[in-house]
Formats: structure tokens, C-alpha cells, sequence
């Protein structure tokens, strides 16, 4: 029979030294660990009186509740995935409370020199691969949840694809959580000059209101002139608190298309961060955000254009429902030397109930010349005319609701290159959508 982790409840001194003596790491991981422990050890959490934090209340957030895999138990079957469902894939991992237990890529990629395997092997077997960015995106001392996570990680992929090498499939990575368990997986993406790949990573919980923890990290290195389509659905369970750090180096001439669908979680606090380092390199980044019950959701985007003539596109839709509460957050940072920047970001909000509440807040920070920067935030109740109107025509109020919603994140669909995604992103939000009089 196979087996799942039981925790040793509590991150603690013991329960770290017992983590890195099981794990036998070269004596690099385990120093950054060492490193990054003592941080989070030294750290208070984060509260309400610090600007990040000031719409995102964690004090119910108990890690004490929560601890490292340590000694094996009876298994817990992962939940099927829904974004790569009808694809012909190239590749796939999955996860389950931090540990690996599956993964597979087609002969045809593994030949032409691509990885796409356990970060936790590859980090000992292709160290040349690894050491050089692992940590090296996100600052794993920035905070208290990112130290952890730097310390402790485990269950990672790594993707890997080397020099003008043209993954035509796409691959797929799955990340899944049993109920009460800690989810400390690691995404590290590279793509070296001219390669060219597509990444659809989800999480899901194997019980949709169990309580979980998951505090992870996406890297992503796209190297000169190649092209990463990147793909990112947050599933979890109602119960599970969410913390995430996430960030692109996008090099010359390079081109990102990220998306995210943000749907699940009790609390989510992510940053997402896309950094434009080379001439001429471009990103584009889709949001899709659904609120109910009394979820909350707090997403922090930074545009970092750090090279001249870069392009960057933002474009994030959310609808709420019931109490729930949903926070945005972005930023478009131009340095001095990066001129002729073309930079954008929209968020849109879309109220279903008079309970539910939004906070919207773009920003600009630019300290170049001869740049074109704007961003835009609007919140709006859905319009009864269209309702009715919808009615009239034969639909119940539910039906033209759903309608509205749909017709209200197309603009995002239509950005959305893989039809199989905008399916499930479109499926998933219709079905969550409740009747209101």
C-alpha cells in the first residue's frame, strides 16, 4: 500500500533538524535552509498595522495547527484535475502534502534535453541547473511565510527546458492537499535562449471544506527571446489559508503570458511580481478572481520594468458573492534607465451582493522619461436593466445572472490561448454563481 505523510504538528526547532536530517541535501541546500529557518524563526508574523497587510487580517492563522510530512501513514487519493482534462500532454507531475508521487514526460522531450521532474531529486542530480536560481527570483527572506517556505520546501517541480528547444505539448503540474495537511511546494521554470514552453499548474483539495496550509513559491526564469505560455489555477479547498510569493525574470527580447485563476482558498495572500530585465521584453498577465461564502483574497502585482523599450500588460477581472472579500493591489515600477517603457494594468470588479466587498488599488512609481504608463480600477453592482432585460427573454434570474458574469470575464478569456482553459475557467466561475433577489 502506498503512503502519506502524518505531521509533526508545530514548526519547531526539533521538527526542522528531523526535516533536513531525513532529506541528506548537499551542504548548499542546507545552509540556505539553515539561513532562511533562522529568519522565519525570528520573525512575527505579519499583522494589520503594515501596509501589505492592512486589508489582510491572518490573526485566526494558527501555524502551530500545521507541521512538516514526517512519518508515513494511510494514503489519501489526490483529486482529479480539471485544467489539463482532453489535452494531449507532454508531460505531468503531481504532488500530495509535499511529496511526490507521480511523474512522467513524453521520450520525445526528455531527449531534446528537457526536465520536468521532482525539484527535490533534481536539486541533488542537476545542481548546475538548480543552484544558480533556486531562491534566487524570490527573496527568501522577505517575509515570515517566504523564509518558511525557503527553509522547508518540498515536493517541487522543476521545468527545464534548454536552448532553442520548442516544447509543442503542454505539460502539466498538479498540486494537491488532504485535510489538515502543510503544502510547501516549489516551483522552479526555466526557459534558457529561444526555448519555447506551456505550464499548467493547479491545486486542488481531496475535500473541498477540509482546513489546510500552503505556503509556496513559483519561479520563473524566460531567457533571451523565448516565449513561456504559463497557466496558474488556485483550487484549494474552503478551508485551506493560501500564502504565496511568485515572480518572472523576463530577459531580452523574451515573452510571458501569465494567467491565473484565483477560486479557492480561505485566505489567500499572493504576490505576484513580473520583472522585465532585458531590452524589448514583454509580458502579458490575465487575472480571474471568484469570491463567495467569506472567502478572502489579496493579490499584490508588481510590473518591474528594469530595461528600456519593454512592454507589459495587466488585465485582472474579479466577481464577488455573498460576504466575501476581495483585494487588489497593483503597482507599475519603471527604473531610471528603462525609457520607452509601454506599460498597462486594469483591474475590474464585478458585485453580486450588497455584502461582499472589493479593494482596488492601482499604482505608478516611474522614474524614467519618455514612458507610457496608465493602469484603471473599477467596482459595479451587476446592472438590473440587463437582467430583466435577460428575463424578458425567457432566462430565470440565476441564468441571466450567470450570462452577465459570463459576458463580464470575456475580455480575459479572450486573451486566453488554450480553449481547454477558458472552458474550465468559464465552467468552473458559472458554477459557483447563486440565485439573488
Amino acid at each position: 500500500m502506498s503512503t502519506a505523510p502524518t505531521l509533526q504538528l508545530g514548526f519547531t526547532q526539533e521538527t526542522f533538524q528531523a526535516f533536513l536530517d531525513a532529506r541528506r541535501e548537499p551542504a548548499w541546500l542546507v545552509d540556505r535552509r539553515r539561513e532562511a529557518w533562522q529568519h522565519f524563526a525570528n520573525t512575527p508574523m505579519p499583522d494589520t498595522s503594515q501596509e501589505e497587510w492592512r486589508r489582510t487580517d491572518i490573526r485566526m492563522l494558527r501555524l502551530d495547527r500545521f507541521g512538516l510530512p514526517a512519518v508515513a501513514s494511510e494514503e489519501t487519493v489526490p483529486p482529479r484535475s480539471v485544467l489539463a482534462e482532453g489535452l494531449e500532454l507532454g508531460g505531468r507531475t503531481v504532488t500530495l502534502d509535499g511529496r511526490d508521487l507521480h511523474t512522467q514526460l513524453e521520450p520525445e522531450w526528455s531527449k531534446r534535453g528537457v526536465l520536468f521532474d521532482s525539484l527535490d531529486r533534481l536539486a541533488v542530480e542537476r545542481e548546475e541547473v538548480v543552484r544558480p536560481r533556486l531562491t534566487q527570483a524570490v527573496d527568501p527572506l522577505y517575509d515570515k511565510f517566504s523564509a518558511l517556505h525557503a527553509a522547508c520546501w518540498s515536493g517541487g517541480t522543476l521545468l527545464y527546458v534548454p536552448r532553442n528547444v520548442v516544447v509543442q505539448q503542454p505539460l502539466h503540474m498538479l498540486s494537491c492537499l488532504s485535510p489538515g495537511a502543510t503544502d510547501l511546494g516549489h516551483a522552479l521554470i526555466v526557459l534558457e535562449e529561444g526555448a519555447e514552453a506551456t505550464l499548467l499548474a493547479e491545486t486542488a483539495s481531496s475535500d473541498p471544506e477540509a482546513s489546510g496550509l500552503h505556503a509556496g513559491a513559483v519561479e520563473i526564469f524566460v531567457g533571451p527571446g523565448a516565449k513561456l505560455r504559463y497557466v496558474n489555477l488556485q483550487n484549494w479547498g474552503s478551508g485551506v489559508w493560501h500564502v504565496a510569493h511568485q515572480k518572472a525574470i523576463v530577459e531580452r527580447s523574451a515573452q510571458l503570458q501569465w494567467t491565473i485563476g484565483a477560486l479557492g482558498s480561505r485566505l489567500a495572500k499572493v504576490n505576484q511580481h513580473v520583472a522585465l530585465v532585458g531590452p524589448s521584453a514583454g509580458a502579458e498577465v490575465n487575472g480571474v478572481m471568484f469570491t463567495q461564502g467569506r472567502q478572502h483574497l489579496s493579490y499584490h502585482t508588481l510590473q518591474h520594468h528594469a530595461a528600456p523599450n519593454c512592454h507589459s500588460d495587466l488585465l485582472y477581472k474579479g466577481a464577488l458573492q455573498d460576504k466575501s472579500h476581495l483585494v487588489w493591489r497593483g503597482m507599475i515600477r519603471v527604473d531610471k534607465d528603462a525609457v520607452k517603457t509601454d506599460a498597462y494594468q486594469r483591474d475590474d470588479n464585478l458585485i453580486l451582493t450588497d455584502t461582499a466587498r472589493v479593494d482596488s488599488i492601482p499604482g505608478l512609481e516611474i522614474l524614467a522619461d519618455d514612458v507610457r504608463c496608465s493602469h484603471g480600477a473599477t467596482a459595479g453592482r451587476v446592472d438590473d436593466e440587463q437582467v430583466f432585460y435577460a428575463r424578458s427573454r425567457g432566462l430565470t434570474r440565476k441564468e441571466a445572472i450567470r450570462m452577465i458574469v459570463a459576458g463580464f470575464f470575456q475580455q480575459v478569456f479572450d486573451r486566453i490561448s488554450i480553449p481547454s482553459v477558458r472552458e474550465v475557467l468559464g465552467g468552473a466561475i458559472g458554477r459557483r454563481v447563486r440565485e439573488y433577489e
